[in-house]
């Protein structure tokens, strides 16, 4: 019997001259839960948001990259990932998570691809 384990998978960017902290959180949730896991992962770090601009003076931001299995994103995806460093697209994050979902199906059904 195998065993799947999640990892968590977390960014922390800091760019020291502009005093930014910028953390990026990404999961894969269930489609039906894309928007309450974002919600969710908002609230568990805003303690160690406010604590972090407290003790460091940091400006400090939290971007949540939360993915459906089945490539569903939440409106706000765009807009978070412009907070982040850099030139980024929707479309890599959401194929590799349809990808990574049909593997998991094939694996689960013992299909032949």
């Amino acid at each position: 019997m195998e065993r799947y384990f999640h990892g968590i998978i977390i960014i922390i960017i800091i760019i020291i001259h502009t005093y930014i902290f910028t953390l990026i959180d990404v999961a894969i949730a269930a489609d039906r839960n894309v928007i309450q896991y974002e919600a969710e992962k908002n609230l568990k770090y805003k303690r160690l948001c406010t604590e972090i601009q407290r003790m460091w003076i940091l400006k400090f931001t939290i971007v949540p990259v939360i993915i459906g299995a089945t490539g569903k994103v939440t409106r706000s995806l765009r807009k978070n990932l412009e907070a982040v460093p850099g030139k980024h697209s929707v479309d890599s994050p959401q194929k590799t998570a349809i990808l990574g979902t049909s593997h998991i199906i094939r694996e689960v059904l013992q299909c032949e691809a």
